[in-house]
Protein backbone atom coordinates (compact mmCIF):
# COMPACT_ATOMS: atom_id res chain seq x y z
CA UNK A 1 0.00 0.00 0.00
CA UNK A 2 3.27 2.25 1.13
CA UNK A 3 4.42 2.26 -2.58
CA UNK A 4 1.73 2.49 -4.51
CA UNK A 5 0.74 5.84 -2.46
CA UNK A 6 4.40 6.68 -3.43
CA UNK A 7 3.84 5.91 -6.41
CA UNK A 8 1.20 7.98 -7.29
CA UNK A 9 2.65 10.88 -5.42
CA UNK A 10 5.92 10.62 -7.64
CA UNK A 11 4.06 10.54 -10.68
CA UNK A 12 1.69 13.66 -9.21
CA UNK A 13 5.01 15.50 -9.05
CA UNK A 14 6.13 14.36 -11.90
CA UNK A 15 3.08 15.63 -14.51
CA UNK A 16 2.66 19.04 -12.55
CA UNK A 17 6.30 19.78 -12.17
CA UNK A 18 6.71 18.95 -16.41
CA UNK A 19 3.91 21.18 -17.33
CA UNK A 20 4.53 24.72 -17.64
CA UNK A 21 4.03 26.96 -14.51
CA UNK A 22 2.60 29.94 -16.31
CA UNK A 23 0.48 28.68 -18.94
CA UNK A 24 -1.57 31.30 -21.04
CA UNK A 25 -5.42 31.40 -20.30
CA UNK A 26 -7.32 30.28 -23.63
CA UNK A 27 -11.13 31.94 -23.44
CA UNK A 28 -11.43 31.92 -26.77
CA UNK A 29 -14.86 30.89 -28.38
CA UNK A 30 -17.19 31.66 -25.50
CA UNK A 31 -19.79 33.60 -23.64
CA UNK A 32 -18.58 36.20 -20.95
CA UNK A 33 -20.77 38.75 -21.15
CA UNK A 34 -20.50 40.66 -18.14
CA UNK A 35 -17.69 39.26 -16.83
CA UNK A 36 -15.16 40.45 -14.08
CA UNK A 37 -11.72 40.32 -14.60
CA UNK A 38 -10.33 43.59 -13.28
CA UNK A 39 -7.29 43.65 -11.59
CA UNK A 40 -6.24 40.22 -12.89
CA UNK A 41 -2.84 38.73 -14.28
CA UNK A 42 -3.94 38.10 -18.16
CA UNK A 43 -0.56 37.97 -19.49
CA UNK A 44 -1.05 36.67 -23.27
CA UNK A 45 -4.56 35.32 -22.51
CA UNK A 46 -6.78 34.29 -25.26
CA UNK A 47 -10.14 35.94 -25.74
CA UNK A 48 -10.40 35.31 -29.71
CA UNK A 49 -14.17 35.11 -31.18
CA UNK A 50 -15.32 35.67 -27.39
CA UNK A 51 -18.33 37.55 -26.71
CA UNK A 52 -17.48 40.23 -23.86
CA UNK A 53 -20.13 42.53 -23.72
CA UNK A 54 -19.80 44.69 -20.86
CA UNK A 55 -16.83 42.73 -19.17
CA UNK A 56 -14.85 44.28 -16.73
CA UNK A 57 -10.97 44.43 -17.40
CA UNK A 58 -10.20 47.50 -15.23
CA UNK A 59 -6.86 47.34 -14.11
CA UNK A 60 -5.49 44.30 -15.68
CA UNK A 61 -2.38 42.94 -17.27
CA UNK A 62 -3.50 41.85 -20.46
CA UNK A 63 -0.05 42.61 -22.21
CA UNK A 64 0.53 40.03 -25.50
CA UNK A 65 -2.98 39.01 -25.18
CA UNK A 66 -5.24 38.05 -28.06
CA UNK A 67 -8.77 39.48 -28.82
CA UNK A 68 -9.14 38.70 -32.81
CA UNK A 69 -12.26 39.10 -33.83
CA UNK A 70 -14.14 39.22 -29.74
CA UNK A 71 -17.68 41.43 -29.20
CA UNK A 72 -15.90 44.01 -26.28
CA UNK A 73 -19.03 46.40 -26.28
CA UNK A 74 -19.38 48.43 -23.04
CA UNK A 75 -16.29 47.05 -21.79
CA UNK A 76 -14.24 48.50 -19.31
CA UNK A 77 -10.62 48.45 -20.48
CA UNK A 78 -9.67 51.34 -18.95
CA UNK A 79 -6.05 51.56 -16.97
CA UNK A 80 -4.69 48.38 -18.40
CA UNK A 81 -1.30 47.57 -20.08
CA UNK A 82 -2.41 46.05 -23.59
CA UNK A 83 1.04 46.50 -24.49
CA UNK A 84 1.45 44.07 -27.99
CA UNK A 85 -2.60 43.09 -28.13
CA UNK A 86 -3.94 41.66 -30.91
CA UNK A 87 -7.47 43.18 -31.54
CA UNK A 88 -7.88 42.70 -35.19
CA UNK A 89 -11.86 42.65 -35.84
CA UNK A 90 -12.32 43.12 -32.39
CA UNK A 91 -15.69 44.87 -31.55
CA UNK A 92 -14.86 47.90 -29.71
CA UNK A 93 -18.29 49.86 -29.46
CA UNK A 94 -18.55 52.16 -26.28
CA UNK A 95 -15.52 50.74 -24.60
CA UNK A 96 -13.60 52.44 -22.17
CA UNK A 97 -9.35 52.36 -23.10
CA UNK A 98 -9.00 55.59 -20.67
CA UNK A 99 -5.76 55.45 -19.58
CA UNK A 100 -4.97 51.82 -20.97
CA UNK A 101 -0.95 51.20 -22.63
CA UNK A 102 -2.18 49.71 -26.06
CA UNK A 103 1.43 50.34 -27.50
CA UNK A 104 2.64 47.88 -30.49
CA UNK A 105 -1.00 46.55 -30.00
CA UNK A 106 -2.27 45.12 -34.06
CA UNK A 107 -5.69 46.83 -34.60
CA UNK A 108 -5.80 47.33 -37.95
CA UNK A 109 -9.76 45.83 -38.60
CA UNK A 110 -10.91 47.02 -35.39
CA UNK A 111 -14.05 48.94 -35.05
CA UNK A 112 -14.05 52.22 -32.73
CA UNK A 113 -17.16 53.37 -31.87
CA UNK A 114 -18.44 55.87 -29.12
CA UNK A 115 -14.92 54.96 -27.38
CA UNK A 116 -13.48 56.89 -24.58
CA UNK A 117 -9.89 56.98 -25.26
CA UNK A 118 -8.98 60.18 -22.73
CA UNK A 119 -5.43 59.50 -21.30
CA UNK A 120 -5.21 56.32 -23.87
CA UNK A 121 -1.24 55.59 -25.21
CA UNK A 122 -1.39 54.28 -28.90
CA UNK A 123 1.75 54.24 -29.45
CA UNK A 124 3.02 52.11 -32.11
CA UNK A 125 -0.01 50.41 -32.88
CA UNK A 126 -1.39 49.52 -35.74
CA UNK A 127 -4.33 51.28 -37.02
CA UNK A 128 -6.35 51.72 -40.13
CA UNK A 129 -6.46 54.98 -40.88
CA UNK A 130 -9.94 55.58 -41.17
CA UNK A 131 -10.32 54.32 -37.24
CA UNK A 132 -7.06 56.72 -36.58
CA UNK A 133 -9.06 59.85 -38.26
CA UNK A 134 -12.03 58.74 -35.80
CA UNK A 135 -9.68 58.41 -33.02
CA UNK A 136 -7.57 61.48 -33.55
CA UNK A 137 -11.19 63.36 -33.18
CA UNK A 138 -11.45 62.52 -29.90
CA UNK A 139 -8.02 62.09 -28.48
CA UNK A 140 -7.72 63.64 -25.40
CA UNK A 141 -5.21 63.44 -21.98
CA UNK A 142 -2.33 62.43 -20.85
CA UNK A 143 -1.34 58.58 -19.82
CA UNK A 144 -0.60 58.70 -16.06
CA UNK A 145 1.93 55.51 -16.58
CA UNK A 146 4.05 56.65 -19.36
CA UNK A 147 3.23 60.15 -19.11
CA UNK A 148 2.60 60.52 -22.95
CA UNK A 149 -0.11 62.54 -24.77
CA UNK A 150 -2.97 60.22 -27.08
CA UNK A 151 -3.02 62.98 -29.24
CA UNK A 152 0.95 62.61 -30.06
CA UNK A 153 0.92 58.77 -29.65
CA UNK A 154 -1.79 58.70 -32.82
CA UNK A 155 0.56 61.10 -34.83
CA UNK A 156 -2.44 62.97 -35.69
CA UNK A 157 -1.28 65.75 -37.49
Amino acid sequence: MFKRVLLFVASFLFFFSSSPAFAALDYGKQSLIGADFSSTDLKAATFYLSDLQGANFSGSDLQGASFFDAKLQDADLSNTNMKDVTMDSAILDGANLSNSVLEGAFAYNAKFENVLIDGADFTDALLSNDAKTKLCDMANGTNSNTKRKTIETLECY
